[in-house]
Parts: C-alpha cells; structure tokens; sequence
C-alpha cells in the first residue's frame, strides 16, 4: 500500500455516506499492530465523513492515548486490540476495537461482558458483519459470552455510545456517526442495552421557582455554603471532589474508589481549560456534599485544529479561545453525596452558579453530558431546570448465546 498522506484523500480509501448496494468480494482484515496501521486507524473516519458538515475531527492523541498502556489504566486490567477493513482493491471500508476489561459490569450483570468501540464502516451491513464477527470471535476467546458497544476502553464519559437521535456536532470526546449505523448493529443481533439522554439549556432560561424556595432556605443557613472553584488552591478542590465521588458514585457500575492523588493529577490536566465561574461546590460545615462541573465546549475551538494539538495548534486554541469562540458549556459531572439527596441542595447549588454565569454572559448554551435511561433520578433533574432532549445515543449489547433471554439495563432506584 502506498503512504496515506495527512492532508489530502488517498485512493486507498473509499468511504462514503451513501449505502452501498453492491456485494463486496474478497474484502480481508489488516491487525492494527505497528505506527502505519496505527496512522490508517485515525485515518478511516475522515474520508467517510468528507461531505458531513456536522463530524468534528477528534484529536488524534485522545484517540491514541486510548490504545497507549502508558497512558490508559485500563491496561492494568484488560487487553484491547484492533482491525482495519479493505476490499479487493485495498481500499479502506472499516475498522473496529475490541477490548476486555475486569472492571467492565453493569449492574445486573450475570455473564462476562467485553466491549468494541471506534466503529467506523460503509454501509453494506456484509462489511459490518466481518467487523463484528472478528470482534466476536476474539472476545470469545477471552471467556467473554457478550459485547457491549461502541464503548470505551476506559472510563464512561468518553466516546460511549451510538447516536441514534440528534445528529448535530458532537460535543468534546462525544462519538458521532451517520445514521445507517443503527441499522448495522440492530441488523448483525445488537439489541439497545440503554439508551442515554443528552439535555440542552439556553443559559438564560429562568429555573422554575421551586429552586429559588430552596436557594432561600439554605442561603439563610450559615453551615451551608455554595462556592466556585479557586485554581489557586486547586488541589483542595480536587481532594474535596474525590470525596464527593467516593461516596455518589464509587459504589455504581464497577466504579472504584478515587484516590487524592488521581484527582490531583485530573484537576492539574484540566486546569487549562477549567473556568472557575464553571466549578461548584456545596460544604455542609467545611464538608463537601456536592459538585457541579461544566467545562467549556473544547469542540468548538478543536474543529479548527484538524486532530492536531502540537506547539503551533496550541498556539491557535489560545487564540481562538481568547477571540471568545467558546459560547457553549459542557456539563461533566453533578452529584450529590447520599445523605444529602432529595433535600433541595442541588437546587441551591444551581441557583448560586447561575447567578454568576449568567450575569457574565459569555455563554448562550448548556449541554449535559449523557444520563442513562436507567437513572430516572437525574433526568428528573435535567427536566426539572427546563432542559430539552437534545440527542440520543444508545449502548448496545450483544449476546454470543442467541437462545440466552435478553435483559435490558435494571432501573436505578
């Protein structure tokens, strides 16, 4: 094969977003197993979404630093690997990841599962099918008896999911794909394991007056406080958010405990880009007892970087940053501890961080990271602020024993 050149469409590439009714002969699987293939990996999606006006490039290094041991703790308990799709004439038509990882389980869970991810295919469902049957086949042979995907290798709030409804820009380290991919799944056997909630909010959209009744009482209390993050002590912070963590959250899906020190090290990464106007918390004396945390929509800068972050793509984010191009806010994370929940303190929390978001406006819009379906606690909150369902992405499952009863993700209580 000839080298793929960064810039402009190889020959050996021949993805396109119209369905190809033809059947395909002789098509053959390469390993991803050196820097070549590794480059082609990245390479795949950028010629099947050449005409789509809505796909973002991600930056290749947050798509490597997946497949990097040095960089993802995954590998401490699993193994992944990955697959690229030619045809007769060695174009490109697909690609795919598998992965197993010990730490992977839903709740409910009664069989091993393993995952596949970074799913990018023509559409002709005989293509699809060799993508999924190698991914299969391998998991099979790790002890697995079903797949879940696309997902991650690694952490949830990070290329999870299919679109199956809202296909607009994905928001930063949100996957995006053409419609005909639902078809490709459901076709080969995977059933919608969850489906997860996207939420939209203009900034200035009043919240309903029972969180100023809230706001009121705990205002009034003085064990009670809602401050916005301080980088200059960051490492407080991010010590008070590993606790709120712990206890919201360390118990659900296989999460384990976070230690100080990797929140230390999170909060350090993401210092760049943390607006402190963004960052909230509420303490009960000194005790933190929830967490609100938005971070500016990086994909409205990075869609001008071309998958780049080098010295001189650097140089541009900050540019383009200052020139205020980010208008949109992401939600990351919100959470409150146990003991707390139901009393009305996320209501004071939001209204104390509106307050000051929206006398700044720099922002006109809010979109939350997904919710599953499976946890009606948080999209009644989302509902509850006035949010609007801004798209839908599903996390499939396949099970490799097709006479085995299929159960969809339980309800959180």
């Amino acid at each position: 094969m000839k080298k793929i050149g960064l810039e402009k469409p190889s020959r050996h590439f021949c993805l396109s977003a119209f369905k190809t009714t033809f059947a395909l002969k002789f098509m053959r699987l390469i390993p991803v197993n050196d820097k070549k293939t590794e480059f082609q990996f990245i390479q795949v999606p950028l010629y099947l979404y050449k005409k789509d006006p809505n796909f973002i490039r991600p930056l290749d290094k947050d798509i490597l630093d997946v497949f990097d041991p040095k960089k993802n703790k995954a590998f401490r308990t699993g193994e992944c690997t990955r697959w690229l799709l030619v045809d007769e004439n060695e174009n490109f038509i697909g690609r795919i990841a598998a992965f197993v990882n010990k730490k992977y389980k839903n709740k409910g869970d009664d069989q091993p599962t393993g995952g596949i991810g970074f799913f990018e295919c023509i559409d002709n469902q005989e293509a699809a099918d060799m993508l999924f049957d190698v991914a299969k086949h391998w998991l099979m042979q790790k002890g697995m008896q079903a797949m879940d995907g696309p997902i991650n290798f690694g952490e949830r709030d990070r290329w999870w999911g299919l679109v199956i409804e809202g296909y607009k820009p994905p928001i930063y380290l949100m996957n995006y794909n053409p419609p005909y991919y639902k078809a490709l799944f459901e076709t080969y056997g995977f059933k919608n394991f969850f489906n997860q909630v996207c939420w939209h909010l203009f900034v200035q959209t009043k919240p309903p007056e029972k969180f100023y009744i809230q706001h009121k009482k705990y205002a009034a209390l003085p064990d009670f406080k809602a401050v916005k993050i301080n980088k200059k002590i960051l490492e407080k912070f991010a010590i008070d958010f590993s606790i709120v963590y712990n206890k919201a959250w360390a118990s659900h899906e296989g999460n384990k405990q976070m230690s100080k020190e990797v929140a230390i090290r999170m909060f350090k990464a993401m210092k760049p880009v943390i607006d402190e106007d963004l960052f909230w918390y509420v303490y009960h004396k000194e005790e933190p007892i929830s967490i609100w945390l938005n971070l500016p929509e990086l994909n409205q800068v990075f869609k001008f970087l071309n998958g780049r972050f080098d010295l001189f793509a650097k140089l541009k984010f900050w540019w383009l940053k200052k020139k205020g191009v980010c208008n949109k806010f992401t939600g990351v994370v919100f959470g409150v501890v146990p003991e707390y929940q139901g009393m009305g303190i996320d209501y004071f929390m939001i209204i104390e961080g509106a307050k000051v978001i929206q006398a700044k406006k720099q922002y006109n819009e809010l979109e939350l990271q997904w919710q599953g379906d499976f946890n009606p606690k948080m999209l009644n909150i989302s509902k509850n602020i006035g949010a609007e369902q801004s798209r839908m992405l599903a996390t499939y499952r396949y099970l490799f024993d097709r006479t085995r009863e299929f159960k969809r993700h339980p309800v959180l209580n």
